[in-house]
Parts: C-alpha cells; sequence; structure tokens
C-alpha cells in the first residue's frame, strides 16, 4: 500500500460517493427528527455554557483543553444538527454535506471522533488529577464544572449510543497530532501569560513524571478510542440483531431498503 493511498479520503472514513446510507444523520433507536431536535438541544446548551463560562474568564478561555473540547462539542452539535434537520426536511433521499467539498466531510468525520473521545479523557483527567475543594465551591463553579467535566461524557455517550461510529483506525493520528498540538499551546501559555494551565504539566513540580503524565494522556487516548470503536461495533451488531437499521426503521421497511445499510454490512465509514 502506497503512502497517499494510506492517507487517501477513504482511509479516513470519507467515501465516494460521501455516506450512501446516510450514516450520520440517523440512528438505529432514535427517528432522524428526534436525533437532529436533540442535537439542536444540545448545540444550544453547550453554546450557552461556552458563552457564559467565556464572559466569566475571557483571557485564558482558549488555554484549556477542557475548554477547547468543549466549544468541538458545540460546533459538532451545531452541524450534526443541522445536517440531520436537513436530511429529515429532504425525506430522507440526502443531506447537504454529502455535496459538499470532500475536506470539509473529511473535517466533520474527524470532529466526530474527536467528540467521542476527546471528553472522555477531560472527565478522567479533571477527577483524577485537577478536581479539589473549589470545584463545587459555588452555585457557578457547581454548573459550570458539572457541564464542562461530567455533561461532556453525556454528550460523547450519547454519539456513541444513538448514533456510534465507528471511526476508523486512521482517525487516531490526527487525534494524537491534536493532543501534541496542545502540550505546545500549554507551553506557549506558560511563556506569554506565565502560568501553566495544568499543574501536571509544570516540569519543576513534576519532575520526571511529566513525560508519564503527556505519554500516559497518549496512551490514554488510544485505549478510550479503541473501547469507543468497540462500543460502537457493539451497537452496530445489537442494532442489526433486532431488525433496526441505521435510520431507525424497522426490518420489514421494504419501500426504504434503499436509504438504509443491509444487515449484517458495516457503514462506508467503518473499517
Amino acid at each position: 500500500m502506497t503512502w497517499s493511498r494510506f492517507f487517501s479520503y477513504e482511509a479516513f472514513g470519507v467515501s465516494s460517493p460521501f455516506d450512501p446510507t446516510f450514516h450520520y444523520v440517523s440512528s438505529p433507536i432514535l427517528p432522524p427528527s428526534v436525533l437532529g431536535a436533540l442535537r439542536l438541544l444540545f448545540a444550544v446548551y453547550t453554546l450557552v455554557t461556552d458563552i457564559v463560562t467565556l464572559t466569566d474568564d475571557p483571557t485564558s478561555y482558549l488555554s484549556y483543553f477542557t475548554n477547547l473540547t468543549y466549544t468541538g462539542l458545540t460546533a459538532y452539535f451545531w452541524a450534526a444538527g443541522v445536517q440531520t434537520i436537513a436530511f429529515v426536511l429532504r425525506r430522507r433521499k440526502s443531506y447537504p454535506l454529502q455535496t459538499w467539498p470532500r475536506f470539509l466531510q473529511l473535517l466533520h468525520v474527524v470532529l466526530y471522533s474527536t467528540v467521542t473521545v476527546f471528553p472522555i479523557i477531560v472527565t478522567a483527567v479533571y477527577w483524577a488529577l485537577i478536581a479539589n475543594s473549589t470545584t463545587f465551591a459555588t452555585r457557578f463553579s457547581s454548573w459550570s464544572n458539572i457541564s464542562k467535566h461530567a455533561m461532556n461524557t453525556f454528550f460523547a455517550l450519547f454519539e456513541i449510543v444513538a448514533h456510534g461510529g465507528p471511526s476508523p483506525w486512521m482517525h487516531l493520528v490526527p487525534l494524537i497530532v491534536i493532543l501534541g498540538f496542545y502540550v505546545a499551546v500549554a507551553y506557549i501559555t506558560r511563556a506569554t501569560e506565565g502560568f501553566y494551565v495544568y499543574s501536571f504539566l509544570n516540569p519543576t513540580q513534576e519532575g520526571g513524571l511529566l513525560a508519564a503524565y503527556i505519554i500516559g494522556i497518549a496512551l490514554g487516548c488510544c485505549v478510550v478510542f479503541c473501547v469507543v470503536k468497540g462500543l460502537c461495533h457493539l451497537r452496530h451488531r445489537i442494532s442489526v440483531r433486532y431488525g433496526r437499521f441505521e435510520d431507525g426503521s424497522e426490518a420489514g421497511a421494504l419501500d426504504e431498503w434503499e436509504e438504509v445499510a443491509a444487515p449484517g454490512k458495516e457503514s462506508s465509514t467503518d473499517v
């Protein structure tokens, strides 16, 4: 296999034509209309949370991985919600992203992978290493931390269960690259603003443990990705076994056969 094929659009789950089984705008457990409505509801909630917490700390807001990943959730739910509602309005025959440039399709499928992996990492790291007596010190801090360090994982699990990849293995590459870039952002913040966004990134305080923390988070990303991928495969097997297709239709609905994946086959984004 050549490098050009290894890093092709297809390797990243961007088929041609894109998403012929409407995988990204349907669910085995929810009608597309309900899926779209819930995505837009979550989009509104995460946007409000972003705005309120941004006004509380505007200068260093984007220095925190928590806030960056939460902004990613907001962007994903708006994008996915609008595409899903468009799919419903077009009578489940197509949706706009299918005709957009392939690079935008690539960004959407990679964004899906980030919102099903990074929030879980954020939640695990926060409650294991960062949470302290100030976490629930005020009503605002309680709401903010619950929203960004607990509900974020709920949103990720919703997508895993109600929609559910699985993402191609190649998505591990951009996920690890994004984590690497964030470490650079953290140290740029230290150099320009004079503080460490997360205390465990302080080499003076942590010493040799710093490398262990960084490597551990990278390995944790790989583990979470594998677990999410396994859960998505399990969700797909269960939906096929009980006669539910990717758009939530019954197995006997032969008039919708052309709009869904045939039983026993993975969608075009699976590998």
